[in-house]
């Protein structure tokens, strides 16, 4: 998300403006010539004048604050210290972000802060939330082809109605970010040129869309090459949480590893006997809104998780039930734990690339999709995942 990339920046910047964090009267003799040390993260607790640091690693540390410690704070977004604004110990919560420089004792566990730079939870909050909307606005799909000279990525999109094309539009003003290789998390993206994205890539937009859909002006891209697999669980091994797909493109085994990031989602049987009557019908030249006439599916009918609509009507925003974006139908399907996979269970799984070819990393896996498979069995192509949660069911997870 931006605000943790801005926050990334104002790491870096926040080197080259030490006088500014650091007050010429917080070092001297010894003190001087040790090294300054840095840490970002969450504040656990406040006690007076200490705080207690979870760090993005994970590890906690006490951070004592001094009477001379320069404290600041800048809305999330910000990429330098000019609309920092003074604070005190006491204008900090739990929850607040912060960026302390100051030096670290021999321990490692305990910090004396010469400058913070806070960020407080609820302007976090209120940003992941607008970023959240501005990507679930947004367009994704697979890129067909890359103008360079035009700034020009088309990308074929995935609908409930087979697919269509999209052409984004990028500028010198374009933020173009791109997965490391073997990542599944999204804030992860780092920037990356624009002859990095190639043709099979998936891509995901945010900025503004053309009336008719066809036009999208990008804010901000990020992409990255993926794998798409769709198939049968093979085998599941609970102790290394570990599934093994026969993967119905390749016909092989793929060992599909599930971590704590991983997405696991599945379909409520209604949505996915839908989608499927759509596919169908797309595939045999009928009607495109397959919810009329003969033959159509049956009423819409309350979903598992609790008397929820499936989220089928209104699904992909312009459109509606005539051709949704598939992901965003995805990301608002309810979350399951791993133990509801079972063997023979259907399941299309987007992952990383993976060093080894058998060997991949969920990011996500969606159950539920025999009928799905059953109307497209060559891999699912017209139904292939994002990469990227874009909210959904988990508002609260780091990926947008």
């Amino acid at each position: 998300m931006r605000w943790r990339l801005a926050l990334r920046i104002l790491l870096s910047a926040a080197s080259a403006v030490a006088l500014v964090l650091v007050p010429s009267s917080a070092s001297g003799g010894a003190s001087q010539q040790a090294p300054v040390a840095r840490q970002v993260g969450v504040i656990k607790a406040i006690n007076g004048n200490t705080i207690t640091l979870t760090t993005d690693a994970g590890t906690d540390i006490t951070v004592q604050v001094a009477s001379n410690t320069v404290m600041v704070r800048v809305p999330p977004g910000q990429t330098d210290l000019k609309s920092a604004t003074p604070i005190q110990v006491s204008d900090l919560h739990v929850g607040d972000r912060i960026l302390v420089r100051g030096q670290l004792a021999n321990d490692a566990k305990s910090f004396v802060a010469a400058g913070v730079i806070a960020m407080s939870r609820s302007d976090v909050e209120a940003q992941q939330k607008r970023e959240r909307e501005d990507w679930q606005r947004g367009v994704g799909g697979l890129v067909s082809s890359v103008d360079s000279s035009t700034g020009a990525i088309t990308i074929s999109v995935a609908t409930v109605g087979g697919t269509k094309t999209v052409i984004i539009h990028t500028t010198a003003s374009t933020v173009l970010r791109r997965y490391p290789p073997d990542s599944i998390q999204f804030d992860e993206a780092r920037p990356a040129p624009f002859d990095q994205i190639k043709p099979g890539d998936q891509l995901r937009a945010r900025g503004t869309r053309s009336a008719d859909g066809s036009d999208f002006q990008a804010e901000e891209v990020v992409s990255g090459s993926f794998r798409n697999i769709a198939g049968t669980i093979r085998s599941i091994d609970a102790n290394e949480d570990v599934m093994t797909v026969m993967d119905l493109t390749t016909k092989k085994p793929v060992s599909v590893k599930i971590t704590n990031k991983s997405q696991l989602r599945e379909l409520p049987p209604e949505l996915a006997q839908r989608i499927a009557f759509r596919l169908k019908a797309t595939k045999g030249g009928g009607a495109t809104d397959a919810t009329n006439g003969a033959g159509s599916p049956p009423a819409q009918s309350p979903s598992a998780s609790g008397g929820q609509r499936s989220g089928w009507e209104g699904s992909g925003r312009a459109g509606g039930t005539q051709g949704g974006d598939f992901q965003q139908i995805v990301n608002r399907t309810q979350t399951v734990p791993f133990t509801d996979f079972k063997k023979d269970d259907a399941v299309m799984i987007v992952a990383t690339e993976g060093a080894a070819s058998d060997q991949v990393t969920a990011i996500t896996v969606l159950g539920g999709v025999e009928t799905i498979l059953a109307a497209a069995p060559a891999g699912s192509q017209a139904m292939t995942l994002s990469p990227w949660s874009l909210g959904g069911s988990n508002p609260g997870d780091d990926n947008p």
